[in-house]
């Protein structure tokens, strides 16, 4: 069974992948996306996490950055409800989530 740890170090470590996919498209599609999504959440259940979600997304790349990143705490809590699903394919999600299973059963 994961603990609570390495699941928040595996929504890090898919965290650090959005950024990186992100940071390499000038287009900052995925941050597009992003922003849909979570506007598309709010309107279907104006939920806390989204309408905090929504403010974040209202900030400058660098500064949205430095919250997917974030390893503490908010960081951690935020990541738990982040609307950037979709910016990974499903090929790139389960690379991550493969790596962390190897790692799990080679511990």
């Amino acid at each position: 069974m994961r603990t609570h740890q390495e699941i928040d170090e595996r929504s890090l470590a898919l965290a650090q992948a959005i950024v990186m996919k992100i940071d390499a498209d000038p287009q900052l599609d995925g941050l597009r996306r992003a922003r849909e999504t979570c506007a598309r959440w709010f309107e279907e259940s104006p939920a806390p996490a989204h309408a905090e979600w929504l403010e974040i997304l209202r900030k400058d790349w660098g500064s949205i950055h430095a919250v997917l990143l974030d390893p503490g705490e908010n960081g951690q809590r935020l990541r738990q409800s982040n609307p950037f699903c979709g910016v990974l394919d499903p090929q790139e999600r389960w690379e991550i989530y493969r790596r962390f299973t190897h790692e799990q059963t080679a511990a």
